[in-house]
């Protein structure tokens, strides 16, 4: 097969590079450089400490590459001759630093032919200096980057080769700008850096002077936190300091340092004030943390302590963090614990004895080392799952130990799943609806502890104050589907248990199915037997339906064997299987929102998968009320996380996640566009149920009573808020006038009202801005002469209503015949009586194509038109008329890709080949 990469490889210079620096960063430069063929001549890095290599060290000798271990490059301010002579045998014609603590000295910085570049963490020449990542926190920068510039005898001033930025979220740390954007673009700047100067293209650009900082190394002791601040800059202070080295303040006389902060936006919660030296106002002590007060007034929530003696607990847990009484080990517990004293004993070589006060990064290991030591103990005992954290909270062994075996008993679990409810009584029961973000099995708040209000669309009351998950929150829930996905209890689970567990779901929702109605009817103003029927009971239909696929998915979808071209006399088996994707995103939309969620997510767990789910910011309730009930059903943490909030936010952040495989969307056109060009950074699958102009055709050999109550029913069903609904009617000549007598009949006979009023017909649009958007699309209509025969007005009541629309004499040119109103707004266009082939050219004259219908009694012109009509589902002498086991989906820019049926299962799979020789 032809690779164009590795045709500009052949064509690209190859240099002898340096390689000067340490680290991860310095060891994944090393291999990337390795890997596009230039040649590595010599690594400078620093000595063992306690007898670990450093990475960059560990790759270098592990290839064969000459590796040299300075402690200094120079004394008294004078290069070291033999070091510098032991630099110049290597015959460098590059020195690439990536990372590096040490002075080097001009000598060996101009020598090669090509000089030295350096990776330095900020947009220079803001923030020179050792600290750069740090005061880019600390002083409130909205953006944040890197710079490769060309080394010369000043502190970070060499000319630029290249930059990088970035934009730098409200609650990002060190680490969050580190792990997402300066390590992993770093290291391909690095790479592409020595690309330029290898083929003559690297540009020298003169730093500025204007905008110039410089700032000093941040060490512990001038770390204190200064109180007489506003909130924001104490948290920039604290974040700009995490992990290291830790902005501290002083509790009971003992230094506490804090980490994981984040601005709270919301009322004062309930806590137990804690006095803070220095400090105007006590902290409060909460459920979700330590709440501190800057100057201003407002607040800042901080996660974790630690104290003077290393130990870190939840700052929720301050005033019992002693409570805990240790446990005595089982002895299968202490054969565990003998185990993790080995991987201890391997990583601190330097340890003589691994004692219970044995403090781990006091002992000498780092972060590095974290990651090491809990993947050994992955491999060793696979049904224990801890994070980095644990370590960072229990740093001693004796705590380690005890924390593990907690664990291990089950004891760190919550007995039962808490949830703070709102509740109102209403529609003759008591609705309990939770309003926190659903993030690996449990209901929090937003990180930043933002919320927003849910409204009523019937009378304009707020319903709720609803947590706005933030992209910190998408984060943690991507991470929990993922550890989920790949080392939970679900990626392990067979089939026929993973669909045990949806059936058990779909008789949950029935069980709880009107109160789900009620809280569908209130939060999106659905009228509640629609809801109820529909909404809810598709729903359940839907989960019912994919359950029975879980066991047949690979009997149905694969098992095949394919003959191969045979080479004698060896012989060949393939065959083709499906896996699972993995994280899948799903973004669905306000008009149906159990139902959507449903179309999605029972395809995207039956296959396998685990999910991200964004409800519409205005319609987040029902989506958080599946979630109370798929944790009852006992689906395992991680595999389902809701996050309500803004779709900019956080359906964009989902859409271009690194570690989001797949995104299911239905919503607008325009915002399924911008899904797929986020999307496409990282190549994800994508499914998109986009807009739609649905033309029904209503020919005069027609039942004409039934044709009246279907078509109302394709325009008017759901107050008209449905992607289906026929956008434009065409109807034959010789019966419009007809037609139309009869639907305005019908309209007036329609009783507008409280949707949870049994006798309801239709209920309030979904929320203010929509109804605002439809008056004004009846308003354009009228302009641009179309007749208005019906309603275009809100109705005068509390609330969200609108009178159901006719307009006719609508030509095609007019903005309502080609845009969509997704309101109950019917537009009617009359045909020449006969004109089959003028109106199938009309219908199809639009860049939609979700649905479409035809009423006539004639069968053999009802499957002609079928046929010609350019949409995904075509209705016939009917409308409306979706199944759970019928693939949904449009054309054009109405999207691609099915809900519901068999199809819909090939959305969240892949396809594996595998060839066997026997």
């Amino acid at each position: 097969m032809f690779c164009f990469n590795s045709l500009y490889q052949a064509y690209q210079q190859k240099l002898k590079l340096a390689l000067i620096g340490q680290s991860i960063f310095g060891q994944e430069v090393y291999n990337k450089l390795r890997k596009e063929g230039h040649k590595i001549v010599g690594v400078f890095t620093v000595p063992d400490k306690n007898g670990q290599a450093d990475p960059l060290a560990l790759a270098a000798e592990k290839d064969g590459t000459p590796v040299f271990k300075f402690s200094k490059w120079r004394a008294k301010g004078k290069p070291i001759q033999e070091v510098v002579a032991a630099y110049k045998s290597v015959g460098a014609e590059l020195n690439v630093l990536p990372f590096c603590t040490q002075f080097i000295p001009m000598d060996v910085i101009d020598c090669p032919k090509h000089g030295s570049i350096i990776y330095h963490p900020s947009i220079l020449p803001r923030h020179r200096g050792a600290s750069a990542i740090n005061w880019t926190l600390i002083q409130g920068d909205k953006k944040a980057g890197f710079t490769i510039f060309w080394a010369d005898d000043g502190l970070d001033t060499g000319p630029i080769l290249l930059q990088r930025e970035c934009d730098v979220g409200q609650n990002d740390t060190v680490d969050d700008l580190y792990n997402r954007f300066l390590f992993p673009e770093g290291i391909k700047a690095m790479v592409e850096a020595v690309r330029l100067i290898a083929d003559g293209k690297a540009p020298r650009i003169p730093q500025p002077e204007e905008g110039a900082t410089y700032e000093g190394i941040q060490k512990k002791e001038n770390a204190e936190i200064s109180w007489d601040q506003p909130a924001e800059a104490l948290h920039n202070w604290i974040r700009g300091h995490d992990k290291v080295p830790g902005a501290w303040t002083k509790i009971n006389g003992q230094m506490v340092t804090f980490y994981g902060s984040s601005l709270l936006d919301a009322s004062v919660p309930a806590g137990q004030d804690l006095a803070i030296e220095g400090a105007s106002r006590p902290g409060l002590v909460t459920k979700n943390g330590l709440v501190i007060f800057g100057n201003d007034g407002k607040m800042v929530l901080v996660r974790n302590l630690q104290f003077e003696d290393g130990k870190m607990i939840p700052a929720s847990k301050y005033f019992s963090a002693d409570e805990t009484t240790a446990l005595e080990l089982t002895e299968e517990e202490k054969n565990i614990a003998e185990d993790i004293r080995a991987i201890w004993k391997g990583i601190l070589s330097n340890v003589a004895v691994i004692e219970d006060s044995t403090d781990f990064f006091k002992s000498g290991a780092s972060s590095m080392h974290v990651v090491r030591m809990l993947e050994e103990i992955k491999q060793k005992h696979s049904g224990l799952q801890l994070q980095n954290e644990d370590v960072y909270m229990a740093t001693k062994f004796g705590d380690f130990i005890q924390m593990v075996v907690r664990k291990l008993r089950g004891e760190d679990r919550e007995e039962e799943l808490v949830i703070d409810y709102i509740s109102k009584t209403m529609n003759n029961m008591t609705v309990n609806m939770p309003y926190q973000c659903f993030i690996n099995g449990k209901f929090i708040d937003a990180d930043d502890g933002k919320t927003y209000d849910t409204v009523n669309p019937a009378d304009g009351s707020v319903i709720a104050s609803v947590s706005s998950a933030s992209l910190a929150d998408v984060d943690k829930a991507v991470a929990a589907a993922k550890e989920a996905f790949e080392n939970g209890e679900w990626r392990k689970m067979n089939a026929r248990e993973r669909g045990r567990l949806l059936y058990k779901l779909a008789d949950l929702m029935e069980e709880h199915q009107e109160e789900l109605a009620t809280i569908e009817s209130i939060d999106s103003g659905a009228v509640y037997t629609l809801a109820l029927k529909t909404h809810i009971g598709m729903s359940v239909q839907t989960f019912r339906y994919f359950a029975g696929w879980c066991d047949k998915i690979q009997a149905s979808e694969c098992g095949t064997t394919i003959p191969i071209n045979q080479a004698r006399p060896n012989h060949n088996l393939t065959f083709t299987k499906k896996e699972p994707i993995g994280v899948c995103a799903i973004i669905i939309p306000w008009n149906y929102p159990l139902m959507m969620l449903a179309w999605k997510s029972a395809a995207c767990l039956a296959a396998g998968n685990t999910l991200v789910l964004k409800p519409a910011q205005v319609t987040p309730l029902t989506s958080l009320k599946f979630a109370e009930l798929s944790a009852k059903a006992g689906f395992p943490k991680g595999v389902i996380n809701i996050l309500p909030g803004s779709g900019g936010l956080v359906g964009q952040h989902l859409s271009e996640h690194p570690d989001v495989r797949k995104v299911g969307f239905t919503g607008s056109t325009p915002t399924g566009k911008e899904i797929m060009k986020s999307a496409a950074a990282n190549l994800k699958k994508v499914s998109l149920e986009l807009g739609g102009k649905s033309p029904l055709i209503i020919f005069s050999d027609c039942e004409l009573d039934r044709a009246v109550k279907m078509g109302m029913g394709a325009v008017y069903f759901n107050k008209g808020e449905n992607c289906i609904a026929a956008g434009r009617l065409f109807v034959e000549e010789s019966i419009h006038d007809e037609f139309v007598r009869k639907v305005v009949e019908e309209i007036k006979k329609m009783k507008i009202g409280d949707p949870l009023d049994r006798s309801t017909d239709h209920g309030p649009q979904n929320h203010k801005a929509h109804l605002e958007k439809l008056l004004h699309y009846c308003e354009t209509g009228v302009k641009e002469g179309a007749t208005l025969v019906h309603g275009g007005r809100q109705v005068h009541r509390p609330g969200f209503f609108m009178e159901p629309t006719v307009f006719t004499d609508v030509e095609d040119h007019m903005y309502i015949a080609q845009e969509e109103s997704f309101g109950p707004v019917m537009v009617i266009s009359k045909f020449k009586d006969g004109d089959v082939d003028g109106v199938l050219q009309r219908a199809n004259a639009t860049e939609y194509g979700l649905a479409s219908g035809v009423f006539t009694k004639d069968i053999n012109k009802a499957l002609y038109i079928s046929e010609k009509l350019e949409a995904g589902t075509v209705f016939i002498n009917t409308y409306n008329k979706t199944d759970v086991a019928a693939p949904f989906g449009g054309f054009k820019l109405s999207g691609f890709g099915k809900d519901l049926g068999e199809e819909a299962l090939h959305e969240y799979l892949r396809t594996k080949a595998v060839t066997v020789e026997y």
